[in-house]
């Protein structure tokens, strides 16, 4: 059965009104897996800076309570955010709750964002524990943490969204037996395959053979120190094709690598076209380069390569590898 949901339905899943915008437009979806692969796919490749933040800022601190007018979403979202902290709250004690909000106090000067965690099932103390864990990271690495935690309370309360709508259809006899089970299973197994990026989670989707509906693999470059899209960057892609297998590191090589594609990133800090849409990109050793000294001639990197292999397993993936970029500093991940 296919999901009806509305924009304002995705919109209490995370605040963001282009995320919700964009799941909408991609819906219906005939299963959750479906809407939880194609809300990653957005949230991490479709939506810029500014969505994040407004997802961030949706979200009350542990203890605050929800303003008393609110519309339909953020009734819901405020209800499953009490559900969600209710752990943490029953396990609260005056003096913890009073230095968490002190610590949330201080997370928020410094990273301008309030602490974004997966709450669920965590009791005060350990989410005091992250926090202080997390407090000493570099804001270009936290703000990537916060995205990834934002992303696991969409997709358990995308969970709740499919559960709610199961309950109402389990009459149906179209309604899947197997989807049905499915909305049962732990929140862990169902987030576990879709936000990291290791061998034994990518492993789970190289048997889902699809046809792409855009290339292999892009990037997008963020400027964290504007909090905005950096536009303009010129951007390369290249293939090792050299006489060795693989480029050795501390080895200068004058030929080897071969130009696949270039492009220059638009206002939305998204690269065109730097591969052809096929199937199966081939294995290999890559190299995507950009140009941020022409980008900011006043910062520390002439330009940053990034390179990355592609394994045989690997081939029917994606490939998102984005740039996260201030002016004396980048980070990168591979996204999906």
């Amino acid at each position: 059965m296919e999901s009806g949901f509305e924009e304002k339905d995705f919109l209490a899943c995370c605040g963001s009104t282009k995320f919700a915008q964009e799941m909408a437009l991609a819906s219906p979806f005939v299963s959750l897996e479906q809407a939880v692969a194609a809300a990653t796919d957005i949230w991490f490749n479709k939506v810029d800076v500014s969505a994040w933040l407004q997802a961030f800022s949706a979200h009350p601190q542990i203890g605050d309570s929800a303003p008393s007018s609110q519309s339909h979403h953020q009734t819901t979202s405020a209800q499953w955010s009490k559900g969600e902290q209710s752990t943490a709250l029953a396990t609260a004690t005056g003096s913890s709750l009073q230095e968490l909000s002190e610590w949330n106090a201080r997370y928020r000067q410094k990273f301008g964002f309030i602490f974004i965690i997966c709450a669920s099932g965590r009791s005060t103390d350990e989410i005091l524990a992250e926090l202080k864990n997390r407090y000493p990271n570099r804001p270009i690495v936290e703000f990537e943490i916060a995205a990834q935690e934002q992303m696991k309370v969409t997709e358990l309360r995308l969970k709740k969204l499919f559960t709610s709508k199961a309950k109402v259809s389990s009459t149906s006899d179209q309604y899947p037996a197997v989807f049905a089970k499915k909305v049962e299973e732990d929140r862990v197994s169902i987030i576990g395959g879709h936000l990291t990026a290791i061998s034994e989670n990518t492993a789970g989707r190289t048997s889902e053979v699809r046809t792409r509906t855009r290339p292999p693999i892009t990037t997008h470059v963020l400027d964290v120190s504007r909090g905005s899209p950096a536009a303009g960057i010129e951007v390369c892609l290249e293939k090792w094709e050299g006489i060795q297998p693989r480029p050795s590191f501390g080895v200068t090589y004058t030929s080897g690598w071969k130009i696949l594609g270039s492009s220059t990133t638009d206002n939305d800090g998204r690269s065109g076209q730097l591969l052809s849409i096929v199937d199966a990109v081939d294995p290999g050793i890559y190299r995507i380069s950009f140009n941020t000294g022409k980008y900011c001639p006043s910062g520390f990197f002439p330009y940053v390569s990034i390179v990355f292999e592609i394994r045989e397993s690997q081939k029917r993936e994606h490939f998102h590898v984005p740039l996260l970029l201030s002016p004396f500093s980048f980070s990168t991940y591979r996204g999906s």
